[in-house]
């Protein structure tokens, strides 16, 4: 309506969405074969053609036997990832720890610098403050920037740079971590993906068009963390919400916000948010490299964080903390997990596939089951 309203005008039937989707073939079957293994167990192979059966996997979610087995496959993905992280990387991660990643394209809108400043939150409360933050945690990033995208590029860099503090601070070490992931592509997510215990989708509401990365995490049982956005809305309203974290603003508050937004008047009313734009400003994190990340500090305040950083800090740590609390309850944590496997049948680009070929195409869409297990 707003970008060609005249073609719109004359053809409005033209203009329809399909929600996209993703093969489970490949994204659980391929690159988690046990979790595909114990699915066809309890419920037999056609769902490996026709997804929508995967919901009788709900049947299981409080059979304490079957979580466990759905828990060991979890654990034995975040050992894999673990050892696959010491030999590329010879850095030593924690299989129990919980696995929180963010997986995707660098950009702003995107919104790693959020987690960075959570992440960035979390050091200084352990570091000056002494506290426990709760169950251990593992932060792992991967994603590239565009070629000439300098700000991407210097988030690049500030993950490295807090990953170095961090992971080199015995004082923190051992109850956090952050891990930078090169070269980002389908082989790499295939040992991601299915190693997540949390999958972060935090992009300013209204910014996403969709996504597909969020269905795959969620497939292999990592619960989101996400705003309400692209495809995390419809993820929302299959897994229920009660095995989702949302926070933030929508799409109409972000609107309605952007006119008058000053995001120092965030600033001084948190003062944890305060201590870690300080920690950014003076060099804490690149004390061999003074005033590098001035102009990343400068986009945050003048002209004044486009993206609304600031603004959903507070909600983002609040649902932060809400997953340290209840990730010490294994088994509830599984069932959740398992909740959000059993209820992502929705999101097979079988399905995708079928409504372009009923309602655009008008032709007939056929899935032939051939030995795919």
């Amino acid at each position: 309506k707003q970008l060609v309203p005249e073609f719109y005008s004359m053809w409005p039937e033209k203009f329809n969405n399909k929600t996209n989707g993703v093969t489970p073939r490949r994204w659980i079957v391929a690159c988690n074969p046990e979790l595909a293994k114990l699915i066809t167990d309890a419920i037999g192979r056609r769902w490996i053609a026709d997804l929508d059966l995967i919901w009788e996997l709900e049947a299981f979610q409080n059979d304490p036997g079957f979580l466990e087995r759905y828990r060991a496959v979890k654990q034995a993905n975040k050992q894999a990832l673990a050892d696959y992280i010491q030999a590329t990387m010879s850095e030593t991660v924690d299989p129990s720890s919980i696995f929180d990643v963010q997986a995707k394209r660098i950009h702003e809108y995107k919104r790693q610098l959020l987690n960075l400043l959570h992440i960035m939150h979390l050091y200084l409360t352990i570091k000056e403050d002494n506290i426990d933050i709760g169950s251990p945690r593992t932060f792992i990033f991967s994603g590239k920037a565009a070629p000439g995208y300098q700000t991407a590029k210097l988030i690049i860099k500030l993950i490295h740079n807090v990953a170095h503090v961090v992971n080199t601070d015995p004082a923190v070490n051992r109850q956090l971590k952050v891990i930078f992931l090169p070269d980002y592509r389908v082989s790499l997510a295939e040992r991601l993906i299915p190693a997540a215990d949390v999958s972060e989708q935090i992009s300013t509401a209204g910014m996403e068009a969709s996504g597909t990365g969020n269905m795959k995490f969620a497939m292999n049982g990592a619960l989101t963390i996400g705003t309400l956005d692209g495809a995390n809305i419809e993820i929302l309203e299959h897994v229920g919400e009660e095995n989702i974290y949302i926070f933030g603003l929508t799409v109409d508050e972000v609107a309605a916000l952007r006119p008058s937004y000053q995001p120092k008047e965030y600033l001084e009313k948190d003062d944890r948010l305060k201590r870690v734009i300080y920690a950014l400003r003076s060099d804490r994190f690149s004390p061999a490299e003074p005033g590098i990340f001035r102009s990343l500090y400068n986009s945050l305040m003048s002209p004044g964080d486009s993206y609304l950083n600031f603004a959903d800090f507070s909600p983002y740590v609040a649902a932060q903390q809400a997953i340290a609390k209840d990730y010490q309850e294994p088994e509830k944590w599984s069932a959740r997990a398992l909740m959000n496997t059993a209820r992502t049948g929705f999101f097979s680009s079988d399905r995708t596939i079928k409504a372009y070929a009923d309602e655009i195409w008008g032709i007939r869409a056929q899935i032939q089951e051939k030995d795919l297990w």
